[in-house]
């Protein structure tokens, strides 16, 4: 990979025992990268996050942020990322503009008209106590500390957990403007179509260790749906078994569920030549779109947890 690097790991570990934990990781960013961190709960991405922001000590390796030792010089590192955690820390009684003023002292001070700026675009009173905001409040509030100060890194854990659909795509906004100014974002989450949307590459973990790094193109030609189509007559069987791409039919009556690969296109145009009263489409999670990685990663390391 060519050009300046934002997060550089070589065998980083942190074996907790039992094969929990995270394995000899290998990875790259480059600066200025929106980059997915995928992987099913407990898979290992806190860990990892915890170990660029120096929370926990590796058993092994090491990890560099802008060329700075994440261990050795943990306060060089912390100045130059925005950090959310997967679980925001209880402020308590403390008022929402309170807990902004003190993270900002923390950092030197803040932007009065950013943080007017972010606050309005997601949605949060800062004049109530954290301990009366919802979970999406706090998540809100997460983001407003991770955006504020402009940092070259945004490491983002789970970030649009609690979040409703509309603050979800002014998040989505901010990451595209922070990529814009220069930022490179760490984004963290155990769901495909929520990074899919503003990466560009994506690293899977699965068991503490490194499957797979993708770009977003590749992971297009992975990912599948499942459908099912209730019809008002026959089920058109034959013609839907000789699509390109859908495979797994059942047909129970009027009722036809089956998986389609890539194009929806030529299963669309049949079904709108037929009397369809219902269509339903379910979206995979990460181990069925990756299982094949899956498997050979535990064909590598026996008796790894799955």
């Amino acid at each position: 990979m060519g050009g300046e690097v934002a997060i550089r790991t070589e065998g980083l570990t942190k074996d907790y025992g039992e094969s929990r934990g995270l394995f000899d990781l290998n990875l790259e960013v480059a600066a200025g990268e929106t980059f997915g961190y995928l992987g099913p709960n407990g898979a290992g991405k806190t860990t990892t996050i915890r170990l660029l922001m120096d929370m926990i000590r590796p058993s092994g390796g090491w990890a560099l942020v802008f060329d700075t030792d994440c261990q050795k010089r943990p306060v060089e590192v912390k100045r130059l990322i925005g950090y959310l955690p997967a679980e925001m820390p209880q402020w308590g009684g403390l008022r929402g503009r309170e807990v902004v003023a003190y993270v900002g002292g923390l950092r030197g001070g803040i932007d009065s008209s950013r943080i007017s700026n972010l606050t309005n675009r997601l949605d949060l009173d800062l004049g109530r106590r954290y301990r009366e905001y919802s979970s999406g409040n706090k998540r809100k509030l997460g983001l407003l500390l991770a955006f504020m100060h402009r940092s070259r890194l945004l490491v983002l854990d789970e970030p649009t957990n609690g979040l409703d659909p509309l603050i979800q795509q002014e998040f989505n906004g901010m990451v595209a403007e922070a990529t814009a100014d220069g930022a490179t974002v760490l984004i963290s989450s155990h769901v495909l179509s929520e990074v899919e949307r503003v990466c560009t590459r994506v690293a899977i973990l699965k068991g503490g260790r490194l499957v797979r790094v993708a770009s977003i193109a590749d992971i297009h030609q992975l990912r599948f749906r499942r459908l099912e189509v209730d019809f008002v007559g026959a089920v058109p069987l034959e013609k839907v078994r000789s699509l390109v791409g859908v495979d797994q039919v059942v047909v129970e009556g009027h009722h036809l569920t089956c998986t389609v690969h890539g194009d929806f296109g030529p299963l669309l145009q049949l079904l709108g030549r037929s009397e369809v009263v219902n269509l339903t489409t379910h979206e995979p999670n990460l181990e069925e779109i990756f299982l094949p990685y899956f498997r050979d990663l535990a064909q590598q390391t026996p008796g790894s947890s799955s």
